[in-house]
């Protein structure tokens, strides 16, 4: 059983920063990927930023320059640092993981709960 649980998320006014944090747990063999997705209200869900074990990072065009996204593996945990929000970036934020079980198999995406970003004055 994987388990994604998600922290940090809140109100904050525009120009704040907020930490979003997800710790993966489970009998895991490896993890190739993780990342967000956000979903603003009336809208679809969008990747945000992704984060591979090797190789480099990706990140949604409006957010390159004020979101930060990093891993410790040691915690199998992901990180997004979040900087200048803006009222548009309110939504719920996702996380996921793209997990192997064991060397068998090409593994599954397991998601987060979602946590609220609230970006207003």
């Amino acid at each position: 059983q994987v388990q994604l649980v998600e922290s940090g998320g809140g109100l904050v006014q525009p120009g704040g920063s907020l930490r979003l944090s997800c710790a993966v747990s489970g009998r895991i063999f490896s993890i190739p990927l993780m990342g967000w997705y956000r979903q603003p209200p009336g809208k679809q869900r969008e990747l945000v930023a992704q984060i591979p074990s090797v190789g480099n990072t990706n990140y949604k065009d409006s957010v390159k320059g004020r979101f930060t996204i990093s891993r410790d593996n040691a915690k199998n945990t992901v990180y997004l640092q979040m900087n200048n929000l803006k009222p548009e970036d309110t939504a719920v934020y996702y996380c996921f993981a793209h997990v192997r079980l064991n060397s068998a198999t090409n593994g599954n995406r397991y998601w987060g709960q979602g946590t609220q970003v609230t970006v207003s004055s």
